[in-house]
């Protein structure tokens, strides 16, 4: 039995960094850090429930990894960032052994049968996996409404969303189950639990993350509290794989890159650089379709641009580019495979299908093969017009959704099914255009809740998003 000591009091909110410098040091082992991590889940998960599959019993594969972490660590042999250190994974993404409910409760889930990419690079790295996390059903929603787990609570205030549709993962992260979470992205399901819950996260460049069932526009990507945990999670999962078809070339650096055209020191990654001269910022807060942005929304990306230009960027006010086509042509689209979905579980199994979701998707069940076609080539469009609008920058500043977080129980931040999707209007473009795109907790509404911003960069230049993230967060901290 593995006993509550002082010592490991506060260690799973300590960032991967600080946990591998006291895994070195000796101050502490996997073993105590995986220990808090379950007292901190035993003390939150009644009230946010985010974890599905979790394995923090006593002898179980968990501990075993930690234990064997920790002679890693004293034999002065560890893997890299990731070793020792407490990680999840949505469910979505293949544990071999492990049921894969795709967040809804009709049928019996599917086992895997294999790990997924991911899941394999984590395990070879000497992460701690410890758990899956949970998901609304299909991934279709962007809250933590799930017809197989119920509501996912923000641990910030159990009354609000955790945004979705990587909903576990992100309330993870918040509440403190160790530093490293990895969720998916097709519309904005990381970033909108960044803006919702104050973390930083990243949608990674389309194919820089493998997957094993890629799909148009898909990602995979970390959640946390800290941008430096971002860019370590980076190095472990953003390598090659052969099963992912979309998989980029590999990238061997280390997630950061100097920024600011100024002489002086290199930048080193967690430092605050003394100019972002000649850094080229973009910023918007009108979408160009669905909802408006709140007034206190776009004040926090007014302030967050005045703070950048004051550190020696170039910030250019830009229009939108986005229009409601292009959004309601997305949305038809993405109805029509939840459709497909629905359809082909058994009659009495659909009606255990969320009824938002259910409702959503039947929309799609007379478009014609025409009609899909079409949508398929404005998202082409979307993404013509995505990178059109942000070549001439560096980086583009945005909110992340056009309004804060709306109520736990409520599947969407509008109430209309038949309606397409009002809140990614920032996201998606970027989801379609395959370009990264991280999230940076930068303020809040006068009545507490967090508000990100979004910082998007050119296809590739993950280690420049990350930079800039970094960076950002400094200016906001200091």
């Amino acid at each position: 039995m593995h006993t509550h000591t002082p010592a490991s009091h506060g260690l799973a909110d300590l960032g991967t960094a600080e946990l591998v410098a006291g895994y070195r040091s000796g101050a502490f082992t996997p073993v105590e850090v995986l220990e808090a991590v379950r007292r901190r889940v035993e003390e939150r998960e009644p009230t946010v429930h985010a974890l599905w599959a979790g394995d923090l019993d006593d002898g179980s594969a968990a501990w075993a990894a930690a234990e064997e972490a920790g002679r890693r660590y004293a034999a002065g042999t560890p893997r890299g960032p990731l070793d020792g250190v407490p990680v999840t994974v949505k469910e979505n993404i293949a544990r071999k052994g492990v049921a894969k409910p795709a967040g809804h409760a009709a049928g019996v889930p599917p086992v895997a049968e294999a790990d997924a990419p991911i899941v394999a690079r984590l395990h070879e790295a000497g992460a701690v996996l410890f758990s899956s996390t949970v998901m609304p059903d299909w991934g279709m929603l962007s809250s933590g409404v799930s017809s197989r787990h119920g509501i996912t609570r923000s641990p910030l205030d159990p009354t609000l969303t955790t945004g979705g549709s990587s909903s576990g993962a992100g309330a993870a992260a918040a509440a403190g189950y160790g530093p490293v979470h990895i969720g998916s992205d097709i519309g904005g399901s990381i970033r909108l639990p960044g803006t919702w819950l104050g973390l930083a996260t990243l949608k990674p460049s389309f194919g820089r993350v493998p997957l094993d069932a890629p799909y148009l526009g898909r990602c995979a990507g970390p959640l946390a509290r800290r941008v430096s945990d971002l860019r370590a999670a980076m190095q472990v999962i953003g390598r090659p794989d052969v099963r992912d078809v979309s998989e980029l070339p590999p990238y061997h650096g280390d997630y950061s890159r100097p920024l600011s055209a100024a002489p002086g020191p290199a930048q080193a990654p967690g430092s605050r650089p003394a100019s972002l001269e000649g850094v080229r910022i973009a910023w918007h807060t009108d979408a160009g379709c669905g909802a408006s942005t709140d007034p206190e929304v776009a004040e926090v990306v007014v302030r967050t641009a005045e703070l950048l230009r004051d550190a020696g960027a170039e910030l250019t006010e830009i229009p939108p580019f986005m229009d409601p086509g292009l959004l309601a042509d997305v949305d038809r689209f993405w109805r029509v495979r939840s459709w497909g979905d629905l359809r082909a579980l058994p009659v009495e199994e659909q009606h255990r299908i969320l009824p938002h979701v259910a409702q959503w998707c039947q929309a799609g069940a007379d478009v014609s093969g025409v009609e899909v076609l079409r949508c398929y080539h404005s998202i082409q469009q979307m993404r013509e017009v995505a990178i059109a609008a942000t070549a001439a920058y560096d980086f583009v500043l945005s909110p992340v959704a056009p309004m804060a977080a709306f109520p736990a129980e409520q599947p969407m931040p509008f109430l209309d099914p038949s309606v397409p999707m009002t809140h990614i209007g920032f996201t998606v473009p970027y989801t379609m255009s395959e370009q990264p795109a991280a999230t940076v907790d930068a303020g809040a509404t006068a009545d507490g809740r967090r508000v990100g911003v979004q910082l998007a960069g050119r296809r590739f230049d993950d280690a420049g998003v990350l930079s800039l993230a970094e960076v950002l967060e400094g200016l906001l901290s200091g």
